[in-house]
């Protein structure tokens, strides 16, 4: 008389809306995520610190220091607080350079910024601007820049 009551019974479907974990896999990850994460491997890298290590002090996994790095995960402020310990540097840093939302559009100097930042993101980049400020002669610099510019208007950067 009183048995289990199944789904079945109900009239109930077992399948059920998408869960917050399987929307969020679908979903672009936050601009303010991305910039952090962006400015978290800047600065990882300008240490010369591989994920694992900063992964080890942080008490997470390299994968989880992965989606950090992308936006994909946000970081927690008591998170955050331990990246900056690891890194040395304040809060702040990872919100330098945000770009402004209000408008929705970016400026020029948000163009210019996301451009540094995509720069020294990457070991070569970092390497490429640590080389170039040790050349003192300006007119060398600027051959450099010339040279530089060339290749890539050329297309030879490409793979």
């Amino acid at each position: 008389m009183f048995g289990l009551i199944r789904a079945a019974d109900l009239g109930t479907s077992r399948a059920r809306a998408p869960t917050l974990a399987k929307r969020r896999m679908t979903k672009s990850p936050n601009a303010t995520d991305v910039h952090v994460g962006r400015r978290m491997r800047m600065r990882r890298l300008m240490l010369q610190m591989s994920q694992e290590a900063f992964a080890t002090k942080l008490g997470v996994t390299f994968q989880q220091v992965q989606k950090y790095e992308k936006g994909v995960n946000r970081v927690s402020a008591s998170r955050l607080q331990q990246a900056c310990n690891v890194l040395q540097v304040p809060v702040q840093f990872f919100f330098e350079g945000l770009p402004k939302t209000e408008t929705g559009a970016k400026g020029r100097e948000d163009a210019s910024y996301a451009l540094i930042s995509d720069l020294l993101s990457s070991p070569e980049g970092i390497a490429l601007a640590k080389g170039f400020m040790q050349i003192e002669d300006r007119v060398v610099r600027r051959h450099i820049v010339k040279l530089v510019t060339q290749i890539g208007a050329s297309g030879a950067s490409k793979k």
